[in-house]
């Protein structure tokens, strides 16, 4: 391959797989990062995971009210290999989101809701579908031994599944439901169980994800037809304590509208394709229900590879892999969810 358009025959250069609009993701070559500033480590990626937000990139051009502007590189979930830094030569999980550091939310504890955050893959921030990037040092966590640079690309949705859960304040001896068997849905069940849950329920409409949130943890997986019903059935008609909604559609909402008992929390974390969404707000009020949204994540890295370490098996949840060259595949064949969690290996060392 060539040197992209523009750069100069001494400029060193990598590959990139580059988010122009609407399914079209293009390989080319781009300058490399130059050495990295004061703080921050240049890493090798080694392996991405593609996430449900990043198929509606590719798919429809954005999430929520979110849409792609210029070209970017996709990919929030990945690893790789620090090439310098207090890291240098040790395997990585990145962090994909930069709080600023400076407003109340961050002060406070909450980078996550920091109005200012940068995060990989949006907004001009290029992400994993790279050979090179810089990160800042904080944001790198070294991987155990046990762990492959898959399972530490998946400590992110892993991550974001450990804060779903606290969000949704999972007590012992609770009957949680999770409506959304995508991978995150899946690692959910599986948080949700080791946070002490008696009984966990899944709705999700495709049967091979319902099998997997099955091998996760889940005690019974229906389809969204069944659901309230089985559900109701198996909890002799009270419901639930705790609904983890991970889907990101109206009707998913409605399901846990109907599946919550009267005082139960839902934790709202899918991520819908329209700025807006709805449910019953009329049964909602009735059951007094309490809803809280999960933004991504914050502080979770640690407890996710502590799970992933004792029990949580990442590698099982990976259902398809390609190499970088063929990233356009990789998006085409995630977007039809025949599998669970595809990847891609960059192996940009």
């Amino acid at each position: 391959m060539g040197a992209g358009a523009g750069l100069r025959d001494d400029v060193r250069v990598h590959r990139a797989a580059k988010l122009h609009a609407v399914g079209d993701l293009r390989l080319a070559e781009v300058a490399d990062p130059g050495p990295p500033p004061p703080g921050w480590s240049t890493v090798a990626v080694t392996s991405v995971g593609l996430c449900g937000s990043d198929l509606h990139w590719y798919a429809e051009g954005g999430t929520g009210e979110v849409t792609i502007g210029d070209p970017v590189v996709p990919g929030h979930e990945f690893a790789g290999v620090a090439l310098d830094g207090p890291h240098a030569g040790r395997r990585v999980a990145v962090d994909p989101a930069i709080p600023c550091g400076a407003c109340e939310q961050c002060r406070s504890g909450h980078g996550n809701l920091c109005p200012e955050v940068r995060f990989a893959g949006h907004a001009g921030l290029d992400g994993g579908l790279q050979e090179r990037l810089v990160w800042p040092d904080e944001l790198l966590f070294p991987l155990p031994d046990e762990l492959t640079d898959d399972a530490g690309a998946l400590l992110e949705p892993l991550g974001v599944a450990v804060h779903a859960v606290k969000v949704a304040h999972v007590r012992d001896g609770d009957d949680v439901l999770v409506v959304g068997a995508g991978p995150i849905g899946v690692l959910a069940c599986a948080v949700a169980r080791r946070a002490g849950a008696a009984r966990v329920f899944v709705s999700e409409p495709l049967a091979h994800r319902r099998a997997t949130a099955q091998r996760f943890g889940a005690d019974a997986a229906w389809s969204p037809e069944e659901a309230e019903r089985e559900l109701l059935a198996a909890t002799s008609g009270r419901g639930v304590d705790v609904v983890v909604e991970m889907a990101g559609v109206d009707a998913a909402l409605t399901t846990a509208v109907a599946c919550a008992r009267p005082g139960a929390r839902i934790a709202v974390g899918g991520i819908p394709s329209t700025p807006l969404s709805a449910f019953p707000a009329a049964p909602a009020r009735r059951k007094g229900l309490t809803f809280a949204m999960v933004r991504r994540m914050h502080g979770t890295y640690p407890r996710a590879i502590e799970l992933a370490t004792t029990g949580v098996d990442l590698d099982d949840l990976v259902s398809d892999r390609f190499p970088l060259e063929r990233a356009d595949e990789a998006f085409r064949h995630a977007v039809g969810r025949s599998g669970d969690k595809t990847v891609i290996r960059v192996a940009g060392a």
